[in-house]
């Protein structure tokens, strides 16, 4: 994830620089733990092909209390719970609050579409550092999207509610070719719902989104998403306001930010790589965790096709820090052995590589990934023989 508001507003002198691990070093990660697999939507881009039926296996309350003590006991200190749709599950509030006791930085992750006046107040005595909730498009795109009319509408209530509680929400969209133009909208939402953070991801080729990678924006579409993300939050930095823009699943989005910098504060140009540097890059397997539905551990919350233990038989530590297997070893080289442009590319110490799900659906694990939006000319590339080089996605 790239903290974009941050990095301007270090440059900007509003606060220090985020606070950063080495590059691939072992460290207790921010965990995603999909608490169920249930939900009530069936949307095109759902890593984890969820639907609205009940799952096998799936971690109980005694087990999930457990799982909180092991991650408190293995020094995660942030976590996101999702799904799923988290709401559907009976025990959100008793594991969410047992979480809470412990100290953790607490984010739901929800599609909005059951939040409403029966739950509102249960939501906000929860206290959740936030609620992120997902808007994939104005109206008719986000339903379709989403495949339930009334989603959208459903939704931005959601927000409006939350909001009059006083909950701090993040409003997240997936690019697509079908969206793209739509963005500038959705940026203007986060004004008049008094939203503050945006959170940009570029779609990743995992469950239903490898299906749909027939939808992911092209080349050029990324590129001016990006820079109208950058615009929105150098003005909100100027403006005083308290907004928060970040970007997620393609790690070039620090080079396009590193570019705009050099055209628009020039004299930041420095500072600015250093700390990318410094940050490294694409986290899956180190500063990353998933846990899903059932236990398993993944690199991050795209690889359900590999799991490095379980949380039933093996404490998390173990896992992930004493004993990691050796997809995690290798995830955490820095930079990582990649191929095709990614290993060629000069910016390679900051990307790390970018997202590995991605290609791996190409078919190489450790090949270029197809969803980087950066030219030849700008990664120092003019050529590379017997490599099919795509100039979009």
């Amino acid at each position: 994830m790239l903290r974009i508001s941050h990095y301007l507003r270090a440059l900007a002198g509003h606060c220090p620089a985020p606070r950063v691990a080495p590059p691939g070093s072992p460290r207790p990660p921010v965990v995603i733990w999909n608490l169920l697999r249930r939900c009530n939507l069936t949307c095109k881009h759902c890593y984890a092909t969820s639907a609205d039926s009940v799952f096998r296996d799936e971690l109980d309350t005694v087990a999930a209390l457990k799982v909180i003590d092991d991650l408190h006991d293995a020094g995660v200190r942030v976590l996101i719970l999702s799904g799923g749709e988290p709401l559907l599950r009976d025990d959100l509030f008793q594991l969410s609050a047992y979480a809470r006791g412990k100290g953790f930085f607490l984010a739901l992750s929800t599609n909005g579409t059951l939040i409403d006046a029966s739950n509102i107040q249960q939501i906000a005595a929860a206290n959740f550092d936030y609620v992120g909730i997902s808007i994939d498009g104005l109206e008719a795109t986000h339903d379709e999207f989403r495949q339930l009319k009334g989603s959208f509408a459903s939704s931005m209530a959601a927000i409006r509610l939350c909001r009059e509680q006083g909950i701090r929400v993040g409003l997240r969209t997936t690019l697509t070719q079908q969206n793209h133009t739509q963005l500038p909208r959705l940026l203007d939402l986060m004004n008049e719902y008094d939203v503050q953070k945006f959170y940009l991801s570029h779609l990743n080729y995992s469950g239903r989104g490898k299906r749909s990678r027939k939808l992911d924006a092209h080349q050029q579409m990324s590129r001016e998403a990006m820079t109208l993300i950058f615009e929105r939050a150098w003005h909100d930095i100027e403006q005083g306001r308290d907004s928060d823009f970040v970007s997620g699943n393609n790690d070039a989005d620090a080079i396009l930010l590193l570019h705009w910098v050099s055209r628009h504060l020039p004299h930041h140009y420095a500072a600015l790589e250093q700390m990318l540097r410094a940050w490294g890059g694409n986290a899956s397997g180190s500063g990353i965790a998933n846990i899903d539905n059932t236990g398993e551990v993944h690199p991050d919350t795209y690889w359900w096709q590999h799991s490095v233990g379980n949380v039933r038989q093996t404490p998390f530590k173990s896992l992930w820090l004493e004993r990691p297997d050796a997809l995690l070893l290798k995830l955490r080289e820095h930079p990582r052995a990649v191929g095709g442009r990614c290993g060629q590319c000069r910016w390679l110490d900051i990307c790390n590589g970018n997202t590995r799900t991605r290609a791996w659906a190409d078919g190489d694990l450790w090949g270029q990934d197809p969803g980087c939006h950066l030219s030849d000319d700008e990664i120092g590339l003019h050529a590379i023989p017997s490599v099919a080089m795509p100039c979009a996605r």
